[in-house]
């Protein structure tokens, strides 16, 4: 088991030490060979069916290179290295901490045009009218959901299925935001890459939901953290985003969701938490909310990898 838990830190102290790739990032390349399968594939007519191939045509043959190379490779120490690459490059952990103190920091400062334009590098949202209260709302919502998406699922797939899962995971998620909107153009193409991720996403959320609860620094805060998850998060239009981002306002003890703004369309999307509504300090709270459950995210999978390992 060994062979599970070495990679999976030395990933994360990758990321820790290095952060995303600046120059070059595989996932950039592969995000081409997508756009080429949706240009040859997309169509109304047999739309899911179309979709479901693209997905497959994307995904699946990464997988099975992943697979093939853990099968090769087994438990030995030369499997240590694409291990741990692929933990690295398939988690955003401390991309996602700078994006949010690129928001935060000049919004508590006043300057709520330089939080706008970094804002506007995380949310598919309108930014241009946001106030500094829309800004903070958004910022948190981002901060929260993208804990369970870009850090502790991909771990959990990782822990649970070793390089082939981590892939499957990270490849499948990135289908999911190109092509699962519910507009005309993807309504029927991108439904298969929607409902993988969700599946996929379903169980690491849930788990999200007791990480935020555990860390949110109190008995009282974590019972409003499940609270807020049981209470608002299955209202929520995604059925992981919700719980995830409900759990999280209840262990801040603020009030996200509400009215925002998409291509110019206002929509209501519901409220998720209770309390006070979300200021530019709760950013930060957000990310050290996060930065503490992926602690414990890890400790738990480690100890759990090294229980197995001596039982079996």
């Amino acid at each position: 088991m060994m062979s599970m838990a070495v990679p999976l830190l030395l990933g994360c102290l990758l990321d820790r030490w290095w952060g995303e790739p600046r120059r070059f990032h595989p996932l950039v390349g592969w995000a081409r060979w997508a756009q080429r399968l949706e240009q040859a594939l997309h169509g109304q007519r047999f739309g899911i069916l179309r979709g479901g191939v693209a997905w497959a045509l994307a995904v699946l043959p990464a997988v099975a290179v992943a697979a093939a190379l853990q099968l090769w490779l087994g438990h030995s120490y030369w499997m240590w290295l694409p291990a741990a690459l692929g933990v690295y490059l398939s988690i955003g952990w401390e991309s996602l901490t700078e994006h949010g103190q690129r928001v935060a920091t000049p919004l508590l400062a006043g300057d709520i045009h330089s939080a706008r334009e970094a804002l506007g590098m995380i949310v598919s949202r309108d930014v241009d009218a946001l106030d500094e209260q829309g800004i903070a709302n958004a910022a948190c919502e981002s901060m929260l959901e993208n804990g369970a998406d870009a850090v502790f699922a991909a771990l959990f797939w990782f822990a649970l299925l070793g390089l082939p899962g981590v892939v499957l995971y990270r490849l499948s998620n990135t289908l999911d935001a190109m092509w699962g909107y519910k507009n005309e153009h993807y309504l029927t193409f991108g439904r298969v890459a929607a409902r993988a991720d969700d599946i996929l996403n379903w169980l690491p959320a849930r788990l999200t939901v007791l990480a935020y609860a555990a860390v949110s620094g109190s008995i009282a805060s974590g019972r409003a953290s499940l609270r807020c998850a049981r209470t608002y998060g299955a209202r929520w239009k995604s059925p992981n985003a919700g719980p995830v981002m409900a759990a999280g306002a209840g262990a801040l003890g603020c009030q996200l969701g509400g009215w925002s703004s998409y291509h110019g369309v206002r929509q209501w999307r519901g409220q998720l938490g209770e309390g006070a509504v979300a200021a530019p300090a709760d950013i930060i709270r957000a990310i050290a909310l996060v930065n503490r459950a992926g602690v414990l995210w890890v400790a738990v999978t480690l100890a759990v990898i090294a229980i197995i390992s001596v039982f079996s």
